[in-house]
């Protein structure tokens, strides 16, 4: 799936990004940075992992996940501040070339959550 320009200029500004899953206990979410995350030319998105126990065995049961993120830095729908709805499915990679590559960048990633985007859609 392509990447919609609006959301690479969201990616390269400060904001914080929502991660959520479901599991057998229930919905859980974590966050992270939008400057963490990486845009492969497959359009999967690469994200280091330091913890997100909890996300990595919600994914083992059920692989569909929902991301939020956004900028108020970014001209959106309405003005000032754009964010994305991204519905996909995850997975969680601890060898070969993805972790390797998030390892560098960052030394306390344990593992990468690569997210398969099925949509993306403009929520502002």
């Amino acid at each position: 799936m392509d990447i919609p320009e609006k959301m690479t200029q969201v990616l390269a500004k400060d904001g914080v990004v929502a991660i959520a899953t479901l599991g057998q206990d229930g919905p859980h979410m974590v966050n992270t940075w939008n400057s963490y995350i990486r845009v492969m030319e497959d359009g999967r998105l690469l994200i280091p992992a330091g913890g997100m126990q909890r996300t990595e065995a919600n994914l083992a049961f059920n692989d569909h996940v929902l991301v939020t993120l956004g900028s108020s830095k970014v001209a959106g729908l309405q003005g000032t501040g754009t964010g994305f709805l991204i519905k996909g499915r995850a997975a969680f990679i601890t060898s070969g070339p993805d972790f390797e590559m998030l390892k560098a960048r960052f030394a306390w990633a344990r593992a990468t959550l690569a997210i398969t985007p099925e949509s993306i859609t403009q929520t502002l």
